[in-house]
């Protein structure tokens, strides 16, 4: 099968080459010539066949939406964009919206696998009607990882990014059970050997998991990730899920307290902890830390 796809970062770039040794033929384009197979948007519509399909891979928000904005004037009726970055659902709406108007369907993919999907594969949560996602299923099954599973039709515009970020809120959570974990092995005495104690549990333990396997490498490279600085940004998928709950009632206290974390680490000097201190050695006496 032919397709265009658009950004060629870590992700793309990975994207295209597992295509390519599928057998796929892909036409990519990047803003970095170094990377470009063609120079501009509209040489990559020229040289895809109709009925095209454009694979849109470029940061969420705007940058998206001036990709969509130019795809809706390059491309004809019955071809077909995918937005595989990590857009927010409701956008996927309007997108959707905006391309049919001109005949041109719409397809949203959440993408998982980062670094290492061109090795083993990405998982793919889509979003769209099924004409358009029953025909773009060649490309589906080249991304995807080997075996049954991998891939899903969520169900219609829109749940595909939904989907995926619903799996970043519980990626958020687990990756915060595991550094409270790794904190509270690293602070008491009688544990001399965390790093291994994190590797036994790859194997017949209920916790043994992909992130678990990860943490083990990171401390394989640094044991008590001493060249770390205590800062983790977020994206924007963790609040999404947050506010998604809100809107629907539904509540998420893991995750909601593992983004909160995130906030946390960003603050060498933590406003709502000096107020706490301040409280407990008002009501209870309790010493408090004076800077100097």
């Amino acid at each position: 099968m032919q397709i265009g796809l658009v950004g060629l970062g870590k992700m793309g770039g990975n994207m295209r080459e597992r295509l390519r040794n599928a057998g796929h033929t892909v036409v990519g384009y990047d803003t970095n010539p170094e990377l470009s197979d063609v120079a501009s948007l509209a040489d990559l519509v020229d040289r895809l066949d109709a009925p095209r399909t454009v694979w849109v891979m470029v940061p969420a928000g705007r940058p998206t939406q001036l990709v969509i904005d130019q795809l809706g004037s390059l491309l004809k009726p019955y071809d077909t964009v995918v937005d595989g970055g990590n857009s927010r659902w409701t956008d996927d709406e309007q997108h959707a919206k905006e391309l049919s108007a001109h005949g041109i369907g719409f397809v949203d993919a959440g993408v998982s696998g980062g670094v290492w999907g061109l090795q083993n594969g990405y998982a793919l949560m889509v979003g769209g009607e099924k004409e358009h996602v029953d025909r773009l299923k060649p490309i589906f099954e080249a991304l995807k990882p080997e075996g049954p599973y991998g891939y899903v039709h969520a169900g219609k515009v829109g749940a595909g990014h939904f989907a995926k970020m619903v799996h970043n809120g519980i990626e958020y959570a687990m990756m915060q059970a595991y550094a409270e974990g790794w904190e509270l092995l690293e602070k008491v005495e009688s544990v001399d050997n965390v790093r291994e104690v994190f590797r036994s549990w790859q194997e017949g333990t209920v916790i043994r998991s992909w992130l678990l396997d990860l943490a083990v490498n990171a401390l394989d490279e640094d044991e008590h990730l001493e060249r770390l600085k205590g800062f983790a940004q977020d994206s924007g998928e963790g609040r999404w899920t947050v506010e998604a709950a809100i809107d629907h009632a539904v509540p998420l206290p893991a995750i909601t307290t593992s983004l909160f974390a995130r906030f946390a680490s960003r603050q060498d000097d933590s406003p709502q902890m000096k107020m706490i201190a301040a409280l407990r050695n008002q009501f209870g006496g309790h010493a408090v830390e004076s800077k100097k």
